[in-house]
């Protein structure tokens, strides 16, 4: 069995070796070579947290972990491996959501700009400090005048306005160049060269759509396509920290839980820490370290364990490492610092078994029922049960189809927002004083926003299938998802600010 009262079964070390569900928020670590078993690895985790009930987020870097989808086959050194381990293939699927940043492969997944903030786009975007101060103020400006920032069109016009205005706006915010402006707009530029104009606007993706539980009780395994994203692999990372930090701050605090509410796996780790400034390395040490208490779990797959700085690593208490290589001094040094962070076992010495461990062997270390790190065993790890490897296109589509998410975010919605409301603004004050109609354009705006000194907070959204609903209850129309769109861009100066979350206000160069 992979689930039992005692854990997520991994594989045979002499004895089974199980992650207890228990202390699965306190984080992990798959590390390995390329072509050791990272992926199969993977694959099993995600089975058994799926089947315990827990749902998932994992990025598809390499777009073969569609085959979660699919009941497994036969293969000759699986089936081998099972063997040894005496472990039975009953074959299965597991219930899978497909997500894409562009639409084609899954549900699109947005965002508006207002969500994003200024922080991040300002990572995206690799502005330096004074342009990010620039960006910093548009943000500002936009909450006082109760302009929606939805997608780049809002920003383009809003850089544009502070601007056309920039003497009124210096005197209150700092200094606005026009160098930093037109900077900031080819960016934005860049930005949209690249395809990712369809990641900002409406309807938003609601993380509680990423936390569904299928009809038998299965957790929703949400598989991002990754694979075109991943040409821009700055925009992979920040698009992963986002989501984090949306998760911080949208779910409640819970404490200890005999299971996590999530587990978010974050492939090719590296690219989020590559380049990063101290003070965002601080902040999302600060991140993982808090976002346990949540009740999700975040789980790091890289080659190798020394990708992930120290402050970081020492917050992840569930590890499998599979075969490094040492071919030179610096990939020795690797080696050496990955066998140091298990506790010893005094049947082996660790760090010549990371060098010599086969294609589905691992070195593994989870928390006790104490609570404490167990000795590192030497363990062959189970097979998965669903297939191995990406479906075809057909099956794909099919899934996709009978979605309970079809319908919510499949069409872009553009509504008012600061682009038509500027526009408003600058043609009414060709033809009379600026009251008129911006007046009543804002006044929408304000009541939409409610009090300008409570967050308007999201409304959660059913969970996967008809299970926790009421039955009979139909998807939720498109202006259900609006009204909801409405409520989550529509927060007031101090709503904003916190939405953007852990690494917004707080991370200051």
């Amino acid at each position: 069995m992979i689930i039992e009262d005692s854990g997520i079964y991994l594989g045979q070390a002499g004895v089974e070796q199980r992650l207890l569900l228990k202390y699965a928020n306190r984080h992990g670590l798959i590390a390995g070579a390329t072509g050791t078993g990272k992926t199969l690895t993977l694959q099993g985790l995600v089975e058994g947290f799926s089947q315990a009930g827990v749902p998932v987020f994992i990025a598809d870097v390499k777009g073969d972990l569609s085959g979660l989808a699919a009941a497994g086959v036969d293969k000759d050194p699986l089936v081998e491996r099972a063997k040894q381990i005496g472990f039975t293939l009953s074959y299965q699927p597991c219930p899978v959501i497909f997500w894409d940043l562009f639409g084609k492969q899954g549900h699109p997944v947005r965002t508006t700009i207002s969500e994003m903030g200024p922080v991040m786009l300002s990572r995206l975007l690799e502005l330096n400090d004074t342009q990010e101060g620039v960006l910093n103020i548009a943000f500002a400006v936009a909450d006082n005048e109760g302009l929606l920032l939805l997608d780049l069109d809002d920003l383009r016009s809003m850089l544009n306005h502070i601007s056309e205005n920039k003497d009124e706006y210096s005197a209150q915010y700092g200094n606005i160049s026009s160098a930093s402006v037109g900077a900031i707009a080819r960016a934005l530029l860049t930005l949209e060269a690249q395809g990712c104009k369809q990641l900002f606007g409406e309807p938003a993706i609601a993380i509680s759509d990423l936390m569904r539980i299928a009809p038998n009780g299965h957790g929703a395994v949400n598989i991002l396509s990754a694979e075109s994203l991943m040409q821009t692999p700055k925009l992979y990372s920040t698009l992963l920290l986002w989501l984090l930090s949306e998760l911080f701050e949208d779910m409640p605090e819970v404490g200890d839980m005999e299971k996590p509410k999530l587990v978010f796996f974050f492939d090719e780790a590296h690219l989020l820490f590559t380049d990063a400034p101290k003070a965002l390395l601080e902040k999302i040490e600060q991140l993982v370290r808090l976002i346990r208490s949540k009740g999700v779990g975040v789980y790091f797959i890289t080659q190798n364990p020394a990708d992930i700085p120290a402050n970081v690593l020492g917050q992840l208490s569930n590890r499998v490492q599979h075969a490094l290589r040492a071919f030179t001094p610096q990939d020795q040094k690797g080696v050496k610092a990955a066998a140091e962070t298990f506790r010893p076992n005094p049947a082996f010495k660790t760090q010549e078994a990371i060098t010599t461990l086969g294609v589905g062997e691992a070195l593994v270390s989870v928390l006790d029922a104490k609570g404490s790190p167990t000795i590192v065993q030497k363990t062959l790890i189970r097979p998965p049960l669903s297939l191995v490897g990406p479906i075809d296109a057909q099956k794909r589509e099919n899934i996709i189809a009978q979605s309970p998410l079809r319908g919510v975010y499949d069409t872009a919605v553009n509504r008012e927002s600061a682009c038509e409301m500027l526009n408003a603004r600058i043609q009414q004050n060709s033809v009379s004083d600026a009251g008129g109609i911006w007046g009543v354009v804002t006044g929408a705006a304000s009541g939409m926003a409610g009090s300008n000194n409570v967050r308007v907070e999201r409304p959660a959204r059913p969970v996967y299938g008809a299970a926790p609903r009421a039955r009979g209850r139909e998807p939720e129309s498109m202006v259900t998802t609006m009204a909801k769109s409405v409520i989550r861009a529509a927060g007031s100066q101090i709503g904003r600010q916190v939405v953007r979350g852990l690494l917004g206000a707080m991370l200051k160069r």
